[in-house]
């Protein structure tokens, strides 16, 4: 069921978003949430996974190895980035190889990442491309409105916190949040989105209804459900910028998520759905 008018598919019909004001604390993904920096991120570990497991004893063909990579990229997509590196080393030696370290292989993503991404970032830099045309369309806007509505805004990502807030501050939106932002670590057992939100709904004293979560991915939706909040899947199309994205969209009502949107250009209608009074 749509929202009249709207883009705002509503999932579950029983929605009820906390008394009065609305939730008072709102948590956000980075990736394909907010930020389209890093549009694109699939076609560099693909195909950097798959050119290692060829070179194990496998005999399985390239294509082969491209599907079973590509789904266990996404399935652990929305968590840190070193467990798709674990689950990498552990095809490799699965297929006879001898793996390196996880984090040997975060690494060399990195590095493929940025080489495709760098100019993106100095772009935002040196104020040679809008920042809105690499964030979601209707991000700041929806973020400005949350602000001025007196909530909390927090950021959880499974991209390493440097890189996280370093693309934060090209792109404007790091006033936002401030402090409350969480990234990956290498010391990646310290750090998950359900440690995140379990710590901000207990610290904050929220009922039911008094999370509202975004994200694109499965598991910030997943964690936000079982901590009794209202999770709105971001069903972005992060290529071009409008419509939805159907893979994204299964796959986060299957994570449990109250709505789905493609982007943030009704956030107005959005915002009164989720219980906050604007004018």
């Amino acid at each position: 069921m749509f929202l009249p008018g709207t883009r705002i598919e509503i999932i579950n019909p029983e929605l009820q978003a906390a008394p009065a004001a609305g939730p008072r604390a709102v948590l956000f993904d980075f990736d394909g949430t907010l930020s389209l920096v890093r549009e694109g991120w699939p076609e560099v570990m693909i195909p950097m996974m798959v050119k290692h497991l060829e070179a194990t004893p496998t005999t399985e063909t390239r294509a082969d190895l491209a599907n079973q990579v590509e789904e266990f990229v996404m399935r652990l997509n929305g968590k840190q980035t070193i467990y798709q590196m674990i689950q990498l080393a552990d095809e490799i030696r699965h297929r006879g190889g001898t793996p390196r370290d996880p984090l040997d292989y975060k690494r060399e993503y990195h590095d493929l990442l940025w080489q495709r991404i760098e100019s993106r970032v100095a772009d935002l830099e040196e104020n040679r491309v809008d920042q809105d045309l690499l964030t979601v369309p209707g991000s700041r806007e929806l973020l400005a409105a949350l602000a001025a509505l007196g909530c909390d805004l927090y950021l959880a990502s499974g991209t390493d916190l440097a890189f996280v807030q370093n693309e934060l501050n090209a792109l404007g939106l790091a006033k936002f949040f401030g402090p409350r932002v969480a990234g990956a670590l290498d010391d990646y057992k310290n750090f998950s989105k359900k440690m995140v939100i379990e710590r901000l709904v207990r610290e904050n004293h929220l009922g039911p209804g008094g999370l509202l979560g975004f994200g694109d991915g499965y598991v910030e939706i997943e964690e936000v459900k079982h901590a009794g909040g209202i999770a709105v899947g971001v069903a972005s199309d992060e290529k071009h910028r409008t419509g939805i994205n159907e893979w994204k969209r299964s796959r986060l009502i299957r994570a449990g998520a109250d709505v789905i949107i493609p982007d943030y250009r009704d956030s107005a209608p959005l915002l009164r759905l989720m219980g906050y009074r604007t004018s």
